[in-house]
């Protein structure tokens, strides 16, 4: 069986859980990488056949999306192309991380057996707790941005059949947990300059800042700057007192998965870490609107404040991949038997 594997690089969870789950899939079967997107800082641990510009939203410095940058990158002509380009017709089975250029190429060229394995697969069930406020239009852009009817999820809790618990990188399993006097912050889209006009103020508490914009570990006060990357964050986490980030998916899986006092702050415009918001306040995590002035002393009150929830995410991702990958042949089984099943009977009705 030849199997791609299509992943986004927008945020770093895609890539997180990508690295997890390839080398999985590799002992299955045959598989090319395909990776489209510009906004992710930390890079694949496996070969990549075809790489895409694909459209990616692009972090501000103030805690939301830039529009104007990213429809500025975003080529249309490019879009088309690269989607015309993919060539999705080699491959037995595509397996989709909410990345788009193979999406519509399945769509486009009637490709059916396409896949999606991705946390934003699970914001299309009703049954994950997501708020009364999700438009018209973030709902277009959850259907659409990568076209696909049938796949598995990924959530904080099993909400739904077909969703599953969160990938933790095997790194983070069976390694000692530590709680030292840090907080691990995770805030791509603010700037170096802003985080520190913010945590400056809680001088008494030290801080590890892991930022897009720095490419050299540095400090300034009582706040230590890293580049972000897959070591020295794993050495935080593990040993922090607590974690702020954003409330995308795979930082707060792991701050959960360990066990860390965690407070989310949904990134502006950024619809799915809104929905996310929504699940993380039901199960008891300290969720903030925005990040300003006015937060620090919610801040300083969340320091002081015992608030830990530990959730028990076991291994399950080989039985993941076999539940997919059975589930697909079984499908596809069935579908032949259905086929000659009609070939018999057009044929029997003929004699007759």
């Amino acid at each position: 069986m030849k199997i791609l594997y299509a992943v986004q690089s927008t945020g770093n969870g895609h890539i997180i859980r990508a690295n997890e789950l390839i080398k999985i899939f590799k002992n299955r079967a045959e598989v090319d990488v395909l990776i489209s997107g510009t906004q992710s800082s930390l890079k694949l641990k496996h070969d990549i056949k075809y790489q895409y510009k694909g459209l990616s939203f692009v972090f501000g410095k103030k805690g939301g999306i830039d529009f104007f940058k990213t429809f500025k990158l975003f080529n249309p002509i490019t879009f088309i192309k690269e989607i015309y380009n993919c060539p999705v017709n080699k491959y037995d089975l595509i397996i989709n991380d909410f990345e788009p250029i193979s999406a519509w190429a399945c769509l486009f060229k009637r490709k059916k057996n396409c896949i999606a394995l991705s946390h934003q697969f699970s914001l299309l069930s009703h049954k994950v707790p997501k708020g009364s406020k999700v438009n018209l239009i973030q709902s277009f852009i959850l259907k659409y941005y990568s076209p696909i009817k049938k796949g598995y999820g990924f959530n904080f809790k099993k909400y739904d059949k077909n969703i599953f618990f969160p990938i933790i990188k095997s790194n983070l399993r069976n390694k000692e947990i530590k709680n030292g006097y840090h907080i691990t912050t995770y805030l791509p889209s603010y700037s170096d300059e802003y985080l520190f006009a913010i945590f400056s103020k809680l001088y008494k508490q030290n801080w590890h800042v892991f930022s897009p914009y720095t490419k050299h570990k540095y400090r300034r006060g009582n706040i230590s700057f890293f580049p972000t990357g897959y070591e020295a964050f794993e050495e935080s986490i593990l040993s922090c007192k607590g974690v702020i980030c954003n409330s995308g998916f795979e930082t707060p899986s792991e701050a959960l998965f360990l066990g860390k006092k965690l407070l989310v702050i949904p990134m502006k415009y950024q619809f799915e870490q809104h929905m996310n918001a929504v699940a993380l306040d039901k199960m008891g995590v300290k969720v903030l609107k925005t990040l300003n002035k006015n937060s620090i002393s919610k801040i300083r009150k969340w320091i002081k404040k015992v608030n830990l929830i530990r959730m028990t995410y076991p291994d399950e991702n080989k039985k993941i991949i076999d539940k997919i990958l059975i589930d697909f042949i079984r499908e596809k089984s069935n579908k032949k038997i259905s086929n000659n099943l009609k070939y018999f009977t057009n044929q029997r009705d003929t004699i007759l």
